[in-house]
């Protein structure tokens, strides 16, 4: 497969992932804002995904709909659902050859759903949660499609690299967002109810009950969100997807190219596995940071050996 069409389809992927996560994640926070109205603000999130300045975030954290706006369909924020949306449209438009006829007609309908009027219109004037399920359910169906209509060939590994390694460091950005909002305190903020909202953004707030049986407590959420292999979002789930995946271009890379991406994603993928942070607030910081650095480092490993970039 030419570097130009495997990095297309890993940049579809990564952007499809962030889309669809960060459409959970924003659902999840604006019903929590429902239920804080009191002491919610959206200082946390607007620091990961916000490309305003730190009075232009101040300004707004606590109007939830000139957020949602900003982070959903506002062009001038680089990290924004709409931009997301048309980056991996253009990213697939460059490689129709290589993807199904279904999965291109599907997202070509999510990017202009997200343009249509009606969407920014319910965003700005109350009615968000109507645009999201609208949004959210746009993704599911792109999901299903990739998943039953795409060929297990070279292009489905690089689609499913670049899926899961997005899905990794949103799964590190969510745990970060939410430490944040607790100041770290792990123990102040142990049996803190709205842990339950962390779940729902990574749609696992059902297995999280059915396994620990209704007991909410911030080790347990934060070991299901690390280490539960049955769980997709679990940082767990996806690095050992990735590394699955990466596994199955073994045959058609040079060795030095596989060996160096080879050595980092098995290091952090035993550095997780291996690890046992979730009730060290300070261990817990540093082993975000550096898998989310690890995570970067693989991600510029596969644009200097496989899509010759330096």
């Amino acid at each position: 497969m030419l570097s130009r069409v495997a990095e297309s389809i890993f940049w579809m992927a990564r952007y499809m992932e962030r889309t669809n996560r960060m459409l959970r994640m924003l659902h999840t926070k604006y019903m929590s804002s429902q239920d804080e109205v009191v002491d919610f603000n959206w200082y946390s999130v607007l620091q990961t995904y916000s490309n305003k300045s730190e009075g232009e975030m101040r300004q707004i954290q606590n109007n939830s709909f000139l957020v949602l706006e900003h982070l959903l369909v506002d062009r001038d924020n680089p990290y924004s659902v709409i931009n997301n949306i048309t980056n991996a449209r253009e990213n697939a438009r460059s490689v129709q050859d290589h993807i199904t006829k279904e999965v291109w007609l599907c997202l070509n309908e999510f990017y202009h759903l997200i343009r249509e009027e009606h969407i920014r219109n319910n965003i700005v004037n109350g009615d968000p949660v109507t645009s999201l399920d609208a949004l959210i359910r746009h993704g599911m169906l792109y999901n299903g499609t990739v998943d039953i209509t795409m060929a297990r060939e070279e292009g489905f590994s690089f689609l499913n690299i670049g899926k899961f390694l997005s899905r990794a460091i949103f799964t590190i950005d969510l745990l970060t967002i939410k430490l944040k909002e607790y100041n770290y305190e792990l123990t102040k903020h142990a049996e803190d109810p709205t842990w339950r909202f962390l779940l729902y953004s990574l749609s696992g707030y059902e297995l999280y009950l059915k396994t620990n049986r209704g007991n909410l407590h911030s080790k347990l959420v934060i070991n299901h969100v690390l280490y539960n292999t049955e769980f997709p979002h679990s940082l767990l789930y996806a690095v050992e997807r990735l590394k699955r995946y990466f596994e199955r271009l073994k045959t058609e890379s040079s060795s030095e190219s596989y060996q160096q991406i080879e050595f980092l994603i098995g290091r952090c993928y035993n550095n997780i596995k291996y690890s046992n942070v979730s009730e060290n607030s300070e261990l817990l910081k540093q082993f975000l940071l550096q898998t989310r650095a690890d995570l970067f480092d693989t991600a510029n490993l596969f644009n200097k050996y496989y899509f010759g970039k330096s």
